[in-house]
Order: structure tokens, then C-alpha cells, then sequence
């Protein structure tokens, strides 16, 4: 006979709360159904999960529009989550959404060498104005070609604002996603990049950019 889910829910809770007994099973199960009554009942703003790759761990959130940052290894993942915090909302909780196992799903693909575009929906609240912009402009770059940091900023609209176009891709929260990493100073060399160079080379020999 199946068990009874809410009498499954209110087993497992009074588990948690004497802390006797409660297997790493039950735990999973305890949170995970915690996790989808926060998301059904709309108390989650920020969702994230942390995702294994070549470059190492990436952490990826994302909110009811899309993905909205993309932590890369060399970054401070819960330093991050402060600003989410404060700029987005301090409504955030470590589960899946469709868009977070979307974008898991193709950004495997994308280090696979199978995956030339990403899909999966972004959400740009990060960025304003004449960033956004730039960072729009950038995601147009097609896989395996580069630009040049005065290009993006004459097709963001201001071909005068090379050294802000820099400072925007340098700060790109939605990085290999927006590809930031096919720009490239004038001449040729690579420039800043969020995860460091020698991570923005390995994208780039990745794609056979360089």
C-alpha cells in the first residue's frame, strides 16, 4: 500500500526536529520537498546550483525570467550570493529550476564541443543601460570568431566608450553564456576576463578562436 504523502511529510519533519534516526535518504527527501513547496508557493526569488566542469565548479541562479548569474571557479561563490542578495532578492535557496537544468544541460554540451549557442532564457536585471548593451551586442559573436573591444562598443551604440565597454564585459555576470571571452583588445591580445586569462585562453581554444 502507497504511503500516504503528507503523513510521509510530517514523519520525516518531526525526524528534523529530534534529529534521531534521520538517514542522509530522508534528509534528501525531507529538503527537496521543503524546496518544491518554497518554489510552488512562490517564497523563492533566486534559485542555484553549483555544476562541475572542465574549468572546475560553476555555480549557476537563476529567477523566474532566466538565468541571472553564472559563478565562475575564480570567483567567491558566497560572496556572490551576498550581492544576489542585495541586488536581486534575499529570497534564495540552493534547488532546480527548468532553466537551471536546462542551462547544466547545455553548458555540458557547450564543453562537449557540441554546443555552439545556448538556448536557455537569460535575465539581464544585472545590467543597465549602456552595459547591457554591450553585453547584448557581445552575445551576437558567433562561435569560434572574436571581436575587439572598440567593435562591441561601436555596435553597443557608442563608439567612443571602448574603456566602459571593457569595464562591461570585465564584470559580465552572465559569462560563456554572454560570451565575453571572444573579446579581444585591439591588438590581439586577451585582455580581462572574470575568470581569469588563462581561463578566457581555454574557452577560446576550446571554440578554436585562437
Amino acid at each position: 500500500m502507497p504511503t500516504n504523502p503528507s503523513h510521509e511529510d510530517a514523519r520525516v519533519e518531526l525526524l528534523l526536529r529530534s534529529g534521531v534516526g534521520v538517514t542522509a535518504a530522508e534528509w534528501t527527501a525531507a529538503r527537496a520537498r521543503l524546496a518544491a513547496r518554497a518554489l510552488s508557493d512562490g517564497l523563492v526569488d533566486v534559485a542555484y546550483e553549483d555544476h562541475d566542469t572542465p574549468l572546475g565548479t560553476m555555480r549557476v541562479s537563476a529567477t523566474a525570467t532566466g538565468i541571472v548569474r553564472v559563478v565562475l571557479p575564480a570567483e567567491d561563490a558566497d560572496e556572490v550570493l551576498e550581492g544576489l542578495a542585495r541586488k536581486v532578492s534575499a529570497r534564495i535557496l540552493r534547488t532546480s529550476t527548468p532553466a537551471i537544468t536546462l542551462a547544466r544541460q547545455e553548458l555540458d554540451e557547450y564543453f562537449d564541443g557540441g554546443r555552439r549557442t545556448f538556448d536557455v532564457a537569460l535575465d539581464w536585471t544585472l545590467t543597465k543601460a549602456f552595459r547591457r548593451k554591450v553585453l547584448q551586442a557581445t552575445a551576437q559573436i558567433p562561435y569560434g570568431q572574436t571581436s575587439s573591444y572598440r567593435q562591441v562598443a561601436v555596435a553597443a551604440g557608442s563608439p567612443n566608450a571602448v574603456r566602459a565597454a571593457g569595464s562591461a564585459l570585465a564584470t559580465n555576470p552572465l559569462p560563456i553564456l554572454v560570451p565575453c571571452h571572444r573579446v579581444l583588445r585591439t591588438d590581439g591580445g586577451l585582455g580581462q576576463y572574470l575568470g581569469g586569462q588563462a581561463v578566457k585562453a581555454q574557452l577560446l581554444t576550446l571554440e578554436k578562436a585562437i
